[in-house]
């Protein structure tokens, strides 16, 4: 008989469940993507049913169910920060304390007690319940799916219980802790602590500050490291908690971080100004300076050759881009889904490699670059399923055979429209990677800006990345090797780069915004940056086949690939998500699986909300 173990990530963000048979990776979702409410942190009810049915399983047919984190843990750590800031924070102690003695100090019954209404089991009855530590959980789910034997294995995230940077050794089925960071001391927490600074949301818009980064000057990384950080050689630090008031408060900076830098944190959706750009620029480089200095330190204490990364920060993919190309590892590893819904993967393997000490599979990892299949883990839905929901909507379709689905959408690629793509498993992870995707031509001057403003609806700045052909990587990016997971950023290669006029290399800011910079200018930052994705035929043979199609009839082997939704909305999961996103936004044409759908063809839409009122902005 198979083997299943249930990972639960929940209750503080990105709420998600993860199930593994016989120490494989079969599913995995967010919640999310069901419930519609982005970085949802509760009970994860319905990817919890998803995976089960996904599997053909009960929840009594789990051997065990694992949460990412110790709550008890987590709470002193709580009561010890207040005690050591008293009396600062009594406000916001008298907020935290009476959630945490209702709900989050009973845990395990509370958990209990949603189990057992999610199945119908008595909770005495109920599997095995067990509980990670929350970096054990980061660094189980980036080295037990890497392809590596053994590895050294880096956690970079705002806060689990205590650690907010750890160290460990992967070898075989064991991890190996080596040393750790704890709470307030936070490259996470600095970095969030910029996000809120600059009027972004915490927690969701820290790739928004990594995005605006290249706009701007360094102008303040002096100020950051002689009064915030104390950053030592090795990489280790220590943060200047004058200046924060995320240890006690209900903001992260305080008045003495405003007047550090001369002005009160950033109203959100508030103009943007150089200062901004600047400052985001600013702790970006000593975000890359700390992770790389980190990075050289661990190589030389453990004399690996390969690094697996987890935590929020290794979502940083300027900084891992940097450290692929500048650190001293022959090569490494980054967990897709590396926030808070991943601990539910590690969690998961965890508990079948270090718990039942169960040895890993090797077969899949020969066969394939990792043992997370793509990250395409999610819900996928048949013909008949989406051919009854357009029908109920009344949507016009065709459905067409395979070959003639990939050239007709490359021909409207080549023509200029914007496509939502819809196939196969959605992605796990906070990216989408060709599963529910939207895509353009990365050739066009103006998909940039007809992607951000007439699809998204989001900040003109934000940049677009390609999605690539595996095989074509290099001749047009300076990388080499697979990033299937958008976590890489590189360089355009210089002979696919337009040189600047002297008098455009003169701009400043935002307006350097509309220089096309390469052939692909839609996917080409203005530092001639890329966050590169990779495709590969193993993992998704459909999308490989679209990119060759559209290679065949233009010779570019790559298109612009943005996630399928609106600013503020979760990823699209069913059909139903995606054609109503499809009619509310100036998208060309939608394609689910074989049915190609024509904006111009469809009977009016009529929205019940506005949706700009259904979803909070990131």
């Amino acid at each position: 008989m198979p083997q299943y173990i249930l990972g639960i990530s929940a209750y503080y963000h990105d709420s998600a469940a993860a199930l593994i048979r016989d120490g494989q990776l079969i599913s995995a979702a967010q919640e999310e993507r069901f419930s519609r409410k982005k970085h949802d942190p509760g009970f994860p009810k319905a990817s919890i049913e998803y995976c089960l049915k996904q599997a053909d399983i009960k929840l009594g047919d789990v051997a065990h169910i694992v949460f990412y984190d110790k709550p008890l843990l987590k709470f002193e750590r709580l009561l010890e920060t207040y005690l050591a800031y008293a009396p600062r924070g009594f406000r916001s102690f008298m907020m935290a304390i009476p959630i945490w003695i209702k709900e989050k100090l009973f845990l395990k019954k509370t958990l209990r007690r949603s189990l057992s209404e999610l199945s119908g089991i008595p909770e005495a009855e109920l599997p095995g319940l067990l509980f990670t530590e929350h970096h054990q959980s980061h660094a189980a789910s980036a080295f037990f799916p890497s392809p590596y034997e053994s590895a050294a294995v880096m956690c970079l995230d705002g806060v689990g219980e205590w650690a907010t940077t750890s160290v460990w050794i992967g070898n075989g089925n064991t991890l190996t802790p080596q040393w750790e960071i704890d709470f307030p001391h936070s490259l996470g927490l600095l970095y969030s602590a910029f996000t809120y600074y600059t009027g972004f949301r915490v927690n969701s818009g820290e790739y928004k500050l990594m995005g605006l980064a290249p706009y701007g000057e360094p102008k303040y990384v002096d100020v950051i490291l002689e009064n915030l950080l104390d950053l030592k050689d090795d990489g280790t630090f220590r943060l200047n908690m004058r200046y924060f008031n995320y240890a006690t408060g209900l903001t992260m900076t305080n008045k003495r971080f405003a007047d550090l830098f001369g002005a009160p944190a950033r109203e959100p959706e508030a103009e943007l100004t150089q200062r901004e750009m600047d400052i985001a620029r600013s702790i970006q480089v000593v975000t890359e300076e700390v992770v790389l200095r980190l990075a050289r330190t661990v190589h030389k204490e453990t004399g690996q050759k390969h690094l697996c990364l987890a935590g929020g920060v290794a979502l940083n993919c300027v900084a891992n881009g940097r450290l692929l190309r500048e650190g001293p590892f022959e090569s490494i590893w980054i967990q897709p889904a590396s926030g808070d819904a991943g601990g539910a993967i590690g969690a998961a393997l965890s508990a079948h490699h270090e718990y039942q000490e169960k040895p890993r599979h090797r077969p899949l990892q020969a066969r394939q670059m990792d043992a997370m299949q793509g990250a395409y883990l999610g819900p996928e839905y048949s013909a008949e399923e989406i051919k009854s929901y357009l029908d109920s909507v009344g949507a016009k379709y065709q459905e067409l055979g395979n070959d003639e689905i990939f050239t007709q959408v490359a021909n409207h690629l080549d023509d200029e429209k914007v496509i939502g793509w819809f196939a196969g498993r959605m992605e796990f992870g906070p990216r989408a990677l060709g599963g529910r995707s939207i895509i353009g031509d990365a050739r066009s001057q103006k998909m940039q800006s007809i992607m951000n403003l007439k699809i998204k609806y989001r900040e003109s700045f934000r940049p677009f990345a390609p999605i690539i052909k595996h095989d074509k990587v290099s001749e047009w990016f300076e990388h080499k090797g697979a990033s299937p997971y958008m976590l890489i950023v590189a360089p355009v290669r210089e002979d696919k780069r337009k040189l600047m006029t002297e008098e455009e290399t003169k701009l400043f800011g935002i307006d350097k915004l509309n220089i096309p910079r390469s052939e692909i200018p839609a996917v080409t930052h203005v530092d001639y940056s890329a966050r590169l994705q990779t495709v590969h035929p193993q993992t998704n043979p459909r999308f490989y086949k679209l990119l060759d199609t559209f290679e065949s009839k233009t010779g570019c082997p790559l298109l612009v690939n943005t996630s399928f939704n609106v600013r503020g909305e979760p990823i699209v999961n069913t059909p139903e998500d995606a054609y109503r996103c499809f009619m509310r936004t100036e998208m060309d044409f939608l394609v689910l699986e074989n049915f190609l759908i024509d904006k111009t063809s469809q009977p009016n839409w009529q929205e019940k909300t506005d949706w700009k009122q259904e979803f909070d902005l990131d």
